[in-house]
């Protein structure tokens, strides 16, 4: 018995008019933010730098009306971030979008995969 093949799947990147842009890895560490309750730990979640999840925070920040995330400096309790609401609306509808994507890109997704060779031997 021969497992199925995985199916294919999108990974929507949105490009906003002034080239700020947000994808799957930066709604994904908003939602590491969202359950870590940190910056550091969702970073270190996705294998990436503390430098470069500050980074991305502070660009969706910029981005957006209101900060998307908001934190407080480590100290004797320690630090940490939660989503604001907004925060929480922003990763709602990107998810919505990729949503949408791949249900109405379903059908062609199908017909990209029929064309693509069976395995290896076909090489």
């Amino acid at each position: 018995m021969t497992a199925d093949p995985p199916s294919p799947r999108l990974r929507i990147r949105i490009v906003f008019d002034d080239g700020n842009m947000i994808g799957p890895g930066k709604a994904d560490l908003l939602e590491r933010v969202d359950r870590c309750g940190s910056i550091a730990a969702a970073g270190r979640e996705m294998r990436m730098s503390y430098k470069r999840a500050w980074e991305l925070i502070g660009t969706l920040n910029a981005m957006f009306q209101a900060p998307l995330v908001e934190s407080t400096r480590g100290g004797p309790g320690g630090g940490g971030a939660r989503l604001t609401d907004l925060g929480r609306e922003v990763v709602a509808l990107y998810r919505a979008v990729e949503a949408d994507a791949a249900q109405g890109g379903q059908a062609r997704l199908q017909e990209l995969c029929a064309l693509l060779r069976d395995g290896p031997d076909h090489a």
